[in-house]
């Protein structure tokens, strides 16, 4: 087929990762290990590595945790400008420099946002790269002799800020939800309560989801924690697999605790050729979408996100393909509801042969913060160059199930084909919402919950429903009240909230 030379590739995908434990341990920063991931992916081209790292035209990083939070801690140090950082090691210096937002959708999201600058002539070779150097920052951080990982670079940055806003709010926060296993919690009981099961028996299928990855992860030379588990191991709960938020103990969240880095690169079709790269390294996106999930509390049902299935469906609809036709899969797994939020709408087995995880996922692989899915991207286009022709999916969540983006990729030439995310977020964000009371008082039930095991004071959180069915948030110390959400079942159990200066209260109803 004739091919528009404004047509946007994946031409290059790289990948770098050490482990403490590891021989030639090099301490390496987060800008050295995105360095490392960019550089392999100019190699990864094919053409002349050089000429390819010279006309880079535009580099966007993702943000490393030190930079996800106004005044995050940075005890070894970081770049004031991490995306020119990792250009000045290659030897680049691009007319644009982006650093994106938060969230763990952002690499999937970049990809079609730059290949439609691409295609619009905007840009003609993009550089997407992040990393996370969490591991080597906390074996260091009370250390004398600890590496100074401090870089000031001059140059243009287009810095889009946290984003935070767009997940958390000031009731949120004053009431507990200020990490992400409390919050996904709350989502993974809400989704127990829908489907009617025990906490046992809710716990194992949770295991039974995440065994089979553990397997790909073992297998992945590149993982944070390459050790196959058995169902068992991942649900008995022990020293070394202590409960974190209910429903989760450690080795069902994500794992951040990793060094690791990705990139990615993009060009037209145009500078593919006169930058010499073979076309068996060309990998097309063929379908692509972008949505953004109602606030957390808004959500008429807490155990699903329609915005990520819809997400899904698009992509594959652009495609011209079906689930069934699609050859390998990538479902971000920061926890197991994300993933029970594909399978559940699609009808997947946790023990699909194609496996859900091209990693072994952010628990086992390691949840590199926002820049985990490069690392899905980057395994979704060697497959397909691998066995070209067949189709990889991957599918990137932020926030608290609060954006999804989804990519579909083959070597099989297509032409570009712009979206309809602005459509769709349209008709998502006219759909009904659920009320929000934040200072509630009076008889309540209890929604869905989780407990925090790792506050210094066990601590109950509940989302709870009042008379009228609005929604609020609250939280209690109280023994009996903690007793119920950590070792009974609460679901549907009646509470008695009271609004205090400083947040909602709960105790169990009848209570003194």
């Amino acid at each position: 087929m004739s091919i528009d030379p404004r047509t946007p590739l994946v031409v290059g995908v790289g990948q770098a990762a050490e482990r403490i434990d590891d021989p030639g341990y090099r301490a390496m920063s987060p800008v050295e290990l995105a360095a490392a991931a960019a550089r392999a992916a100019t190699v990864d081209c094919g053409g002349d590595p050089a000429a390819i790292t010279a006309a880079i035209d535009t580099v966007v990083a993702t943000r490393q945790f030190e930079n996800s939070i106004p005044q995050a801690p940075a005890p070894l140090g970081k770049s004031n400008n991490f995306p020119r950082s990792v250009t000045r090691r290659l030897g680049a210096d691009p007319a644009r420099a982006v650093l994106d937002k938060v969230g763990g959708q952002g690499p999937q999201q970049l990809v079609s946002e730059f290949a439609a600058g691409i295609a619009a002539g905007a840009a003609d070779v993009v550089l997407l790269c992040g990393s996370d150097a969490t591991s080597t920052t906390r074996h260091f951080r009370d250390a004398e002799d600890k590496p100074d990982f401090t870089e000031n670079v001059d140059g243009q940055l287009e810095d889009r800020g946290f984003g935070l806003e767009e997940f958390v709010d000031r009731y949120t926060v004053s009431h507990g939800l200020t990490g992400a296993p409390v919050q996904y919690g709350l989502l993974e009981n809400a989704r127990r309560a829908r489907l009617g099961l025990s906490p046992a028996a809710y716990l194992q299928s949770m295991g039974e989801l995440f065994a089979p990855f553990t397997a790909v992860a073992a297998a992945n030379p590149l993982s944070a924690a390459p050790v196959r588990r058995s169902v068992d191991e991942l649900t008995t709960i022990s020293t070394d697999n202590r409960m974190i938020c209910d429903p989760y103990p450690r080795l069902l969240v994500a794992r951040d605790q990793v060094n690791q880095g990705a990139a990615t690169l993009l060009m037209s079709v145009a500078a593919a050729r006169r930058l010499g790269v073979p076309e068996d390294r060309w990998v097309f996106l063929h379908g692509h979408a972008d949505l953004r999930e109602q606030q957390l509390l808004a959500r008429p049902d807490l155990s699903r996100s329609p915005a990520a299935i819809t997400a899904v469906t698009e992509a594959l609809a652009m495609a011209g393909i079906g689930l069934d036709e699609v050859g390998g899969l990538d479902l971000y797994s920061c926890f197991p509801v994300p993933v029970f939020n594909i399978t559940d709408a699609f009808g997947l087995a946790a023990d699909d042969p194609r496996g859900l995880t091209l990693t072994g996922g952010l628990p086992f692989f390691g949840g590199a913060g926002n820049n985990y899915s490069m690392h899905a991207i980057a395994e979704a286009v060697a497959a397909a160059r691998t066995d070209p022709g067949r189709f990889l999916l991957v599918g990137a969540n932020g926030g608290m199930m609060s954006k999804y983006s989804v990519g579909v990729y083959a070597t099989t030439p297509t032409p570009w084909r712009p979206g309809r995310s602005a459509e769709l977020q349209r008709a998502a964000d006219a759909e009904p919402t659920v009320a929000v009371t934040e200072t509630a008082a009076g008889p309540a039930t209890i929604e869905t919950y989780s407990v925090r095991y790792d506050w210094p004071t066990r601590t109950g959180i509940v989302i709870g429903r009042l008379p009228d069915d609005s929604r609020f948030l609250a939280t209690s110390e109280d023994d009996d009240a903690v007793a119920l959400l950590s070792d009974g079942d609460p679901l549907g159990a009646p509470i008695t909230v009271r609004a205090l200066d400083y947040g909602n209260r709960f105790s169990l109803a009848g209570a003194g």
